[in-house]
């Protein structure tokens, strides 16, 4: 019979448990995304970025041909990261550079989370690779595009029948936070969403700002944590 204890699921990403894979989100990709407006999908890409860089999540950024054809990766990704070099492939299948294996393996984590331009190629490709290998496998979907709408939805419908798990963006900051009590990640949480986090950051800085309410309080919790702190609001 069931047993029910206060413990997460193991396929709950935390910080230290995988190793996120930013892939092509370069200028030349984005103008050919139809699948979701370049203007969200970049958004979302920093806040991705950003909870990864907060969080201290091993992460690998590579592009394809960035001098020569597609351009550099996003300013919000490069902000992230500040000095880190993007690892630069001519294969559509990051997979299958050498370079990308070592740092994967260097890091040493069980789980690999994808996302990137385009979904049909430049994310179905690594993602089937490292799930054929052993890996546990997640693409953040609204942090990738395609050339259409149906491109998108396949390559998704694709990689999960295959065991792939999908998420979102937001879903990302908010598995690494997972709990509001964490008071030495809250203002990081808190200001990423309000960045980048659409309505939700929106909802959150109005709470703060008209009656001083904050993810953080509950009435029988233990964190108080002060928006007005927050990184967006620096």
């Amino acid at each position: 019979m069931a047993h029910a204890t206060p413990t997460p699921a193991r396929t709950l990403l935390t910080p230290g448990d995988h190793t996120l894979i930013m892939i092509d989100h370069q200028s030349q990709m984005a103008f050919a995304t139809k699948s979701i407006d370049p203007v969200v999908m970049r958004n979302n890409a920093g806040l991705v970025a950003h909870a990864a860089a907060g969080f201290g999540v091993s992460t690998i950024l590579t592009t394809v041909a960035e001098k020569t054809f597609s351009g550099p990766i996003f300013p919000e990704i490069a902000e992230a990261f500040p000095g880190a070099e993007a690892i630069d492939r001519t294969s559509m299948n990051t997979w299958e550079d050498p370079r990308i294996a070592e740092r994967v393996n260097a890091a040493g984590k069980g789980k690999v989370v994808f996302a990137g331009l385009w979904t049909s190629v430049c994310i179905v490709f690594p993602a089937l690779s490292a799930l054929e290998q052993g890996f546990e496998v997640y693409a953040i979907a609204d942090a990738c595009g395609d050339v259409t709408e149906e491109a998108h939805e396949r390559a998704m419908e694709r990689m999960v029948q295959a065991g792939v798990r999908p998420m979102t963006s937001l879903q990302y900051l908010l598995e690494l936070q997972r709990d509001w009590a964490r008071t030495e990640t809250y203002e990081l949480t808190a200001g990423i969403s309000k960045r980048y986090g659409g309505a939700y950051g929106l909802g959150m800085i109005y709470a703060g700002a008209m009656f001083g309410g904050s993810e953080g309080h509950a009435e029988k919790g233990t964190a108080k944590a002060d928006p007005a702190r927050s990184r967006a609001a620096e």
